[in-house]
């Protein structure tokens, strides 16, 4: 198994051996096909629970046609246990042809995983800091809008709020350590860290931006008045961050190797 050079929170051993059993079925079935497997995600990060979570696995092949898709799909069964597998399979030309549209998507794959077998094409990833800033500028802008509709339509449900700001406490990592990527900065292991990294480095409020992450990570069920509170500065944290990217160039220089 490989380190990536971000730390990290390792697996259970028990979500390696389901991984790995699972991924033994796809291996065989793939042939010479078979690239490379790797866990990613949740697993490497805070919060996972093998009982309820997922494991992400990502399996790079050198074709997905119909044929390659039919003799997957014969093996691809869930586990009888949990944990639960969540499987993305890309082909090696879709991962080099894809750094451009999904450059937060392959620096977080980059920086949490684990290979489990196979050859490491995750290593040389690089994307181009233009790319990472556009696709970070869309990502807030759609998200801060979700959050405004959200609002607007279940301000009456603080449950539903809860609900939408624990989604963000966890859904909303990979954009926030892509921001500190963007700066040239390493990424801390603890997402309330990088939560106030990237406060600090944009000039938004700590307490604001770390709402999600409090409603999510909290302990207790937080109060009604306690939650508009907190998506509202959620909100406001979000829209100034918007304000503080779009003033950013959208030319800068390539993203050094990783790895």
């Amino acid at each position: 198994m490989d380190r990536s050079p971000e730390l990290r929170i390792e697996p259970a051993p028990g979500v390696i051996k389901a991984a790995r059993r699972w991924v033994d079925r796809i291996r065989r079935a793939l042939g010479p096909d078979f690239v490379a497997a790797y866990v990613t995600g949740g697993a490497l990060t805070q919060g996972f629970v093998p009982s309820r979570s997922e494991v992400n696995i990502l399996v790079v092949t050198l074709r997905l046609d119909a044929e390659t898709l039919e003799r997957i799909a014969k093996v691809t069964a869930q586990p009888a246990r949990a944990p639960r597998i969540a499987p993305l399979f890309l082909t090696a030309a879709q991962v080099r042809g894809s750094l451009d549209v999904y450059p937060i998507e392959f620096l977080d794959l980059h920086d949490h995983h684990l290979l489990l077998e196979g050859e490491n094409v995750l290593a040389g990833v690089q994307v181009s800091r233009a790319d990472l800033r556009l696709q970070c500028e869309h990502e807030l802008r759609s998200r801060l809008i979700e959050l405004r509709q959200t609002y607007l339509l279940e301000n009456r449900s603080p449950s539903a709020l809860a609900k939408a700001l624990a989604a963000a406490g966890t859904g909303w990592n990979p954009l926030f350590r892509a921001l500190l990527r963007l700066q040239g900065e390493e990424v801390p292991a603890h997402n309330a860290r990088v939560i106030e990294r990237v406060a600090d480095l944009f000039g938004v409020p700590g307490e604001g931006l770390l709402g999600a992450y409090v409603i999510r990570y909290g302990k207790g069920r937080p109060r009604p008045s306690e939650t508009r509170v907190r998506y509202l500065a959620f909100l406001a944290a979000v829209e100034l961050l918007v304000a503080e990217l779009d003033r950013l160039p959208a030319r800068v220089a390539p993203t050094p190797p990783r790895g």
